[in-house]
């Protein structure tokens, strides 16, 4: 398969991915931005929406204050962000026109009405109106193109091309999510620790069973939520919703779809279909970064720190990612 043709499918399916991604994030803060919280607490949530997709700074110069809305709209509308939905989604119809020889007639489809309805979607003040509804629309909208993907495409290598942009984006956004998430929770612990002890150094105790607050039980299940993890982690563990346990899910387990080890064993499994002469040293780093995920323990992971290992991580799959562009796509500017 040439270069070019690979780097528009493999791009394609990252951008469907990172809109998914994107929208599955909003919808999440806004049901949170629901519960009883402090002004400054909402406002970190939204700021952590900016962090995870590293794009604080650009926010900040466009805008004076941090709002919901204005959020929302950078995100969604803005055609200056690059990760907004509208330009990812703009930019996965264009990479598909591209190839479309490359594509099913089913495929193309989706990817082109897509467009064209978020064009018409966004001129109305639905995303306003009820902002759930447009993001349970862009999430439906990727599962629809993944599965005319699975379900209408043959197994070659365009097939793998895509599969292997879909579960690299996603592995790289499930890691700073979670990175994020952790970080905000540590922060609010910290927090809650200086509270309890002030409190206890007034003689006071009202502050001693803070930790058991039910609003935890809505972070946590917010957080699962956003990677489609509630209902799995129920099943998994049949128990209360743990810090550890959130993490071992999202990282180690191999049948969580959405997990980092679940992620990396499609992104071995597709580059080893794919591979050629120049491509040996990039699958041997593929197969080490699974192998770290596979035989590591969650308990080995919090003790040696969760940040450095997902900032690790996060660096790995951004050397892969310039690897297999190396190897197979069209290498990306320095």
């Amino acid at each position: 398969m040439l270069s070019r043709t690979a780097d528009h499918l493999f791009w394609m399916a990252r951008y469907t991915e990172r809109a998914e991604n994107t929208a599955r994030m909003l919808d999440v803060h806004v049901q949170t931005g629901l519960l009883p919280q402090s002004v400054e607490h909402a406002e970190q949530g939204w700021r952590a929406i900016l962090g995870i997709s590293e794009l604080q700074s650009e926010f900040d110069l466009k805008y004076d204050a941090l709002t919901q809305k204005d959020v929302i709209d950078f995100m969604v509308r803005d055609p200056g962000n690059p990760s907004s939905i509208a330009s990812c989604l703009k930019q996965a119809r264009e990479n598909a026109r591209a190839v479309r020889g490359a594509l099913t007639t089913e495929a193309w489809e989706i990817q082109n009405a897509t467009w064209l309805k978020l064009e018409s979607y966004l001129k109305t003040d639905a995303l306003e109106q009820n902002p759930t509804d447009f993001f349970d629309w862009v999430k439906h909208r990727s599962h629809l193109s993944r599965g005319v993907t699975i379900g209408t495409m043959l197994i070659d290598e365009a097939f793998h091309f895509i599969r292997l942009g879909t579960f690299l984006e996603r592995s790289d956004n499930t890691a700073r999510i979670i990175d994020v998430k952790f970080h905000e929770a540590t922060q609010k612990q910290q927090r809650k620790s200086q509270l309890q002890s002030q409190s206890q150094s007034q003689g006071g105790e009202e502050l001693a069973e803070e930790s058991e607050n039910p609003i935890d039980f809505y972070y946590w299940a917010a957080l699962l939520r956003s990677v489609s993890g509630f209902e799995i982690y129920r099943r998994v563990y049949r128990d209360i919703i743990t810090p550890a346990r959130v993490a071992e899910l999202l990282i180690l387990r191999a049948d969580m779809p959405r997990s980092l080890l679940g992620c990396m064993g499609q992104v071995v499994e597709n580059l080893d279909k794919i591979g050629n002469d120049a491509s040996a040293d990039t699958e041997r780093f593929a197969g080490r970064l699974h192998a770290d995920l596979r035989f590591n323990q969650i308990q080995n992971i919090l003790d040696d720190g969760l940040h450095v290992f997902l900032t690790l991580f996060l660096k790995r799959i951004f050397e892969l990612g310039n690897r297999i562009s190396k190897d197979f796509l069209v290498p990306l500017a320095d």
